[in-house]
C-alpha cells in the first residue's frame, strides 16, 4: 500500500474568502464600497477605513459562519483528495464563537472531510503534515514541511515561501509534484 502525502490546509483567506466578507460587512455597516485593491500590502487588521471593524467583525456571533467559500477551493479540494490525505488545519481557539461556527461551516461546505481531519486549534506549529497551505507566514515559518503561501492582500510583498496565487494553481502543484 502506498502512503499518501499529507497537505494541512488553512481556512481563512485560503478556502474561506475572509477578505470579501471583511469588505461585504463594512459596506453593509458604513454604506462605503471597499475596492479590493486598497488592502494589498496592509496588515488585515489595519486594512479598513476603521481601522476598529476587522476586530469587532471577528468577535460578532456569525462572521465566520457566513463566509464564503473561495473561489475553486471545493473543486481543488476534491481533486487533492484523490492523491493525497488532506487535514483542514485553522487557529480556532482566539475568537468566542469561531470553534463552533468554523465546525459548521466546515459541515456544510466541506462535508466529505472528516471530522478526523479537521484539526482546529490555538498554534499551528503542531502540526506535521509533508505540506502546509497558509496565508500567514507566522504558521509557515515553524513548520517543518514544504510551506506554501496562498496569496491574499496582506502578504503580497512576502516572498521567502513558494507562492500559490489560487486554487487552480495550487492544484497544478501538486499534479507536478505527483509527477516528481
Amino acid at each position: 500500500m502506498k502512503i499518501r502525502k499529507t497537505i494541512a490546509i488553512d481556512m481563512d483567506n485560503v478556502i474561506a474568502d475572509v477578505e470579501s466578507h471583511y469588505i461585504d460587512w463594512y459596506e453593509q455597516e458604513y454604506k462605503v464600497r471597499i475596492d479590493r485593491q486598497s488592502l494589498l500590502g496592509m496588515p488585515e487588521t489595519e486594512a479598513l477605513p476603521d481601522k476598529t471593524a476587522v476586530m469587532r467583525y471577528l468577535f460578532t456571533p456569525g462572521f465566520f459562519r457566513t463566509i464564503p467559500v473561495m473561489n475553486g477551493a471545493k473543486e481543488a479540494l476534491k481533486m487533492l483528495s484523490e492523491n493525497y490525505e488532506i487535514y483542514i488545519v485553522s487557529a480556532a481557539m482566539q475568537f468566542p464563537q469561531s470553534l463552533s461556527e468554523k465546525y459548521e461551516w466546515l459541515a456544510e461546505h466541506f462535508p466529505a472531510i472528516s471530522w478526523r481531519n479537521i484539526v482546529l486549534c490555538g498554534d499551528k506549529s503542531v502540526i506535521g503534515t509533508d505540506y502546509m497551505i497558509d496565508d500567514h507566514i507566522k504558521n509557515l515559518d515553524c513548520f517543518k514541511g514544504t510551506p506554501l503561501l496562498f496569496t491574499a492582500s496582506h502578504n503580497v510583498h512576502v516572498s521567502h515561501h513558494i507562492r500559490l496565487k489560487d486554487w487552480e494553481e495550487a492544484v497544478v502543484y501538486f499534479e507536478n509534484e505527483l509527477r516528481r
